[in-house]
């Protein structure tokens, strides 16, 4: 009997024992993978119920990768794994073995061989023209997976505020639209998971930062997107958001640090004034508040500040272009960051990518504050970004006022000599070969809303796109003139779905048969001149004069050694001659050229020029 209750104790015990040893729960492990020959460090962020109280080794022993420090957070449930990956270790997968007591829990992690040229790999330039797309509205490829199980939003057509289904099967399908338009770069909004209950389908609310949203596809089918834009021609830049994350990512309600984002008693917006950063006369309340507010209620603001959260964002960045083998960046609300870790992310991708390309959204119309976010920029606090390229907001903005004033009779500074006034400002920027100009983008009004509809003020802005400084981007649609359903509604309406993307479409515009009137002349000359630019150096790289006048009109001169462009704006009401004279310190000796858009000989005398019409002429000097 005493033998009886002597095991009873026993198994009591040990049970109890077992019990106060729960079984080791991993739910997630990022970055996913990594590679041999990284210059990055590995970080392996680990997340799991009481994750803290495991030892995590890397087996086998002796293979040249090893656990070399293990952080714990605040939170019970996150580590931070330092791993070393000798310059001899080979690629394979590893185990990440966490041990608890008597319990362990072994994880594959894989550790890949780089692609051949991986680190030299080439990005966008001035020789590109960027097609942006809104995924959601250019064109359904697989209806299946309009609505799914594991998100909460579902597809509805017909309202203009929510998911209406497009995917990247359905991008895939239309690659050969875009390159024969004449782009060789495709730069989407957010394809990463956006799970709110409502209007998630921008893509800027982030949910997981290692995933594809599943009404859009996979990690796979996305590299598989990549894969195809290149057979196309075509390089692809990825939108990213360090700013902010969702209040759905599976981190927010246990979040690894008490700062991982930014913390209020109570509910605070940024305050928007990006101008904080440079002004010597800013209160740090202000600049504060403009960094660390947040831009929605459900958009966690990310504090940068916190050493592993910038790891964890410098490691991610790195994973998308090595595993899916991108061309280039585009980083959301850039100066909205915390201004020195952001500094300290491009340079960490650059040095992993010396020739790669990142383009940082700084909304502003002050041309001196765009000037201070370019890396390398001469500014007087010392402060360098590392960003390389930035997005010409004071040109889109003279460009828009400019189609709003195409009359004869305006004040000074008014029509074209907007356009001439920002351009006048190039000396303020560091590299303006690594400057994004555009018209339009998806936040914005429709160009062809600002310009009415008119077929001629659509080829103007299009022939400034394709022909002045910079690196041009275009908003999907606006070769074909595509206008907002309800401008009242703002955002929505204008994120138009591209007919022809849907089964069912009355009309398809991918199809240019389909294509008529002033839709056509403005889709046809736009693809003559995006197919032209491909391969003019003397548009890439070549330097601009321009030559001033008061008559709404806008002449200037793109010209290196061998070739010269000239262009020439009639913005106003009336018909106009070219002053060829006038231009004598460029034009002399250049008389006789070829008209871009006909491809007619054009000899330089007394050549007039319609009421809002372009003339593009080449010349060989």
């Amino acid at each position: 009997m005493k033998r009886l209750i002597s095991i009873v104790m026993f198994l009591a015990v040990a049970l109890s024992a077992t019990a106060a040893k729960p079984k080791i729960d991993i739910k997630h492990v990022e970055p996913l993978s990594w590679w041999v020959d990284m210059t990055m460090p590995l970080q392996i962020m680990v997340n799991g119920e009481a994750i803290a109280e495991c030892n995590v080794e890397i087996l086998p022993a002796g293979s040249g990768v090893e656990v070399t420090a293990i952080h714990k957070a605040d939170s019970p449930n996150y580590i931070f794994v330092d791993v070393a990956i000798s310059d001899d270790a080979k690629a394979g997968d590893y185990t990440l073995r966490f041990t608890n007591g008597k319990r362990k829990y072994d994880y594959t992690y894989t550790i890949a061989e780089r692609s051949e040229g991986s680190r030299e790999r080439e990005s966008f330039t001035t020789a590109d023209f960027v097609y942006l797309i809104m995924p959601d509205r250019f064109a359904n490829g697989n209806p299946a997976n309009d609505s799914t199980d594991d998100t909460v939003e579902k597809a509805d057509r017909k309202n203009p505020g929510r998911r209406h289904g497009g995917d990247l099967e359905g991008m895939i399908a239309h690659l050969d639209y875009i390159a024969d338009l004449g782009a060789t770069a495709i730069w989407s909004t957010p394809l990463l998971l956006d799970d709110e209950n409502g209007a998630s389908y921008h893509g800027y609310s982030c949910s997981d930062y290692y995933r594809i949203d599943p009404r859009y596809g996979s990690n796979e089918l996305f590299k598989t997107y990549v894969e195809e834009c290149h057979k196309h021609g075509l390089k692809v830049i990825m939108d990213i958001v360090p700013n902010h994350s969702s209040t759905s990512h599976w981190w927010y309600n246990d979040q690894p640090f008490k700062d991982w984002t930014h913390q209020w008693d109570k509910y605070t917006q940024s305050n928007w004034t990006f101008s904080t950063n440079m002004d010597f006369n800013a209160s740090k309340a202000d600049l504060y508040q403009m960094e660390s507010g947040w831009f929605d209620s459900s958009m966690a603001d990310m504090n940068l500040d916190n050493p592993y959260l910038l790891r964890y964002f410098q490691q991610w960045a790195i994973w998308w272009i090595e595993y899916s083998g991108l061309d280039g960046f585009r980083v959301d609300t850039y100066p909205y960051n915390e201004k020195m870790p952001m500094s300290e992310w491009c340079a960490a991708v650059m040095a992993e990518y010396p020739n790669f390309n990142i383009v940082g959204e700084v909304w502003t119309s002050s041309i001196p504050q765009l000037a201070y976010w370019q890396g390398g920029n001469y500014n007087k606090d010392g402060f360098n970004s590392h960003l390389k390229s930035i997005m010409d907001f004071p040109l889109h903005d003279a460009i828009r006022v400019a189609m709003t004033e195409s009359g004869d009779k305006f004040d000074w500074g008014k029509g074209m000599t907007r356009v001439y006034d920002v351009v006048s400002h190039d000396f303020v920027y560091h590299d303006l070969s690594n400057m994004m100009i555009m018209v339009a983008n998806h936040d914005t009004d429709r160009i062809a809303d600002v310009c009415e509809g008119n077929a001629r003020k659509m080829k103007i802005v299009t022939t400034l796109l394709c022909t002045m400084r910079g690196m041009p981007q275009m908003l999907y649609g606006d070769e074909l003139m595509f206008r907002s359903t309800d401008r009242r509604r703002g955002h929505p309406t204008l994120r138009v779905d591209f007919p022809g993307g849907w089964e069912g479409d009355a009309v398809n515009l991918f199809d240019r048969n389909e294509h008529e009137g002033d839709q056509k002349e403005v889709f046809d000359f736009t693809r003559t001149l995006m197919n032209w630019r491909k391969s003019k150096e003397v548009i890439h790289t070549g330097k601009t004069l321009h030559f001033i006048d008061r008559d709404n009109t806008y002449a200037y001169f793109r010209y290196n050694d061998t070739d010269v462009v000239f262009v020439y704006i009639n913005n106003s009401a009336s018909e106009r001659t070219v002053p060829w004279g006038r231009y004598a310190e460029i034009s002399e000796n250049l008389s006789e050229g070829r008209d871009v858009i006909t491809g007619e000989k054009v000899v330089m005398d007394n050549i007039k020029v319609k009421p809002m019409s372009v003339l593009i002429v080449e010349f060989s000097r």
